[in-house]
């Protein structure tokens, strides 16, 4: 005999059928059963109980029985019962010792004050009020089919504004058909590399230096890597050979040490994906923000039948909104599409249909142009102290994007020295090491040769914390 009530908009689930199993008559059950709830905390002090009638017709017993349960409970201090008032939960009623779950001691861990993590935006430029209007208009204006379950692809709205965006503003060449809405990159680099391992595909080149979280995804989904080295130009795809099944890339702004793929390359990743069978994967994580070149095009619009673009809204708006988006070639359109009904059905519509609208009204450009300034001063503000503070370091990967990389000279502590001691003083910030894919021997020379550096996150901390992050982070790169 079990059932739940509601009261003041929350249900408890009341079990009486091991108890009467036990052979407790029904009172005593529903006096265990009361008891219990507010011993192990379910039923808070000052919660009011549902009237004697409602609780009996919900768990199917006597009126009267529930009357005595409440009297007797009330008389061991547990309820509260006034007339006209209702029951209630007697506020003095505290978990019994023996109820609560003894709390570990965490390991204690400095506080961070100062955030200059890499790979994140700064959350406070989140347009909050234009993001309300556009939901308010998305809602008002959506059909209620909108509403219901639709196709994995996305909502026709966001795909349609999605195309003509990319395609201005990023070269991209694709249709609604053939893009698909995902949760994150994250989500759809693992919705792609399923989909490749069930055509055959077995490895996934990656750049030496990327994201651990991504290479984590592709092995989940049973790719092995294969690393690239780097240099100036971006990765040596002249190493891509018949090991690698496809590979995963970030043209326009090497993640994380800032260096453009050139268009030479670019053309010989191409031209080995065509010859080879195989697919490229772009990840242009931060496409809008340059400062000192003129945009990278996308380089799928080099062939859309063997390059994936992957973009997200993470970098321009925020990470936790979850929206991303894979322009798909022809022949993988399905697979991945199927793949995303198995995850998740589809990505949610609300926030589809509000971004749709912040794009096709001219908001989502005015938003991004605002960010890009703020941000490009941002990153002037880091160089001129460094300069100042630390002249003994040297700043690269600066010329596009939302982090910079700090190139430590010979004779500095180790990275992750210096981690630690920034951790120490309240600083949280990253570590070159740390953005290492599997090495290979000659992977570990290179990291060798270039020494220690640090990935500093310049966009991170909300405009009030900036100059206190940098006074921190000098500080820190004073004393080494």
């Amino acid at each position: 005999m079990n059932g739940s009530w509601t009261s003041f908009g929350g249900d408890l689930h009341l079990d009486l059928t091991e108890r009467r199993a036990a052979g407790a008559g029904l009172r005593a059950a529903l006096e265990d059963a009361l008891r219990e709830a507010v011993q192990d905390g379910r039923l808070a002090p000052g919660t009011r109980l549902p009237s004697s009638r409602a609780l009996g017709e919900d768990l199917g017993i006597a009126r009267n029985t529930v009357v005595e349960a409440y009297g007797q409970l009330t008389a061991e201090g547990w309820l509260n019962s006034r007339q006209g008032s209702g029951t209630t939960v007697a506020r003095r009623a505290a978990p019994s010792p023996a109820a609560v779950r003894p709390a570990r001691s965490p390991r204690p861990r400095p506080a961070v004050r100062h955030d200059l993590m890499p790979g994140r935006p700064d959350l406070s430029l989140f347009p909050r009020t234009a993001w309300l209007a556009a939901a308010r208009r998305a809602l008002a204006t959506a059909p209620h089919e909108a509403l219901g379950y639709g196709s994995p692809l996305g909502r026709i709205e966001l795909r349609e504004a999605l195309t003509h965006y990319l395609a201005r503003v990023r070269g991209v060449r694709t249709d609604p058909d053939h893009l698909l809405i995902c949760s994150g990159v994250q989500q759809g680099l693992g919705l792609l590399c399923a989909a490749l391992r069930e055509r055959g595909t077995r490895s996934l080149a990656v750049e030496a230096y990327g994201l651990p979280p991504q290479h984590a995804v592709v092995r989940a989904a049973g790719l092995s890597t294969v690393a690239l080295p780097l240099d100036g130009e971006g990765a040596l795809v002249d190493r891509l050979d018949a090991r690698c099944g496809a590979a995963l890339l970030t043209p326009a702004h090497q993640y994380p040490t800032g260096s453009p793929l050139s268009a030479d390359r670019r053309a010989a990743a191409v031209r080995w994906a065509r010859e080879q069978d195989r697919y490229v994967v772009e990840d242009d994580y931060d496409g809008e923000f340059r400062y000192d070149r003129q945009p990278l095009g996308a380089m799928q619009a080099l062939d859309p039948e063997r390059v994936v673009y992957a973009g997200t809204a993470a970098k321009s708006l925020a990470p936790g909104l979850r929206l991303a988006w894979l322009a798909l070639p022809d022949a993988l359109v399905e697979p991945v599409a199927r793949l995303k009904v198995l995850a998740d059905t589809m990505s949610p519509v609300l926030d589809q249909l509000t971004l749709a609208e912040l794009i096709t009204s001219g908001t989502y450009d005015r938003h991004v142009r605002r960010c890009r300034l703020h941000y490009r001063r941002r990153r002037d503000r880091l160089v001129a102290a460094l300069a100042e503070h630390a002249p003994h370091v040297r700043v690269t990967g600066i010329a596009a994007g939302l982090h910079a990389v700090l190139q430590l000279p010979p004779g500095s502590p180790s990275e992750a020295e210096l981690v630690a001691r920034a951790a120490a003083a309240g600083l949280a910030l990253s570590s070159l090491g740390w953005h290492r894919a599997d090495p290979t021997a000659e992977v570990a020379e290179m990291a060798e040769e270039a020494g220690a550096a640090l990935v500093i996150g310049y966009a991170t901390p909300p405009e009030h914390a900036f100059p206190a992050a940098l006074e921190a982070l000098c500080g820190a790169l004073g004393a080494g």
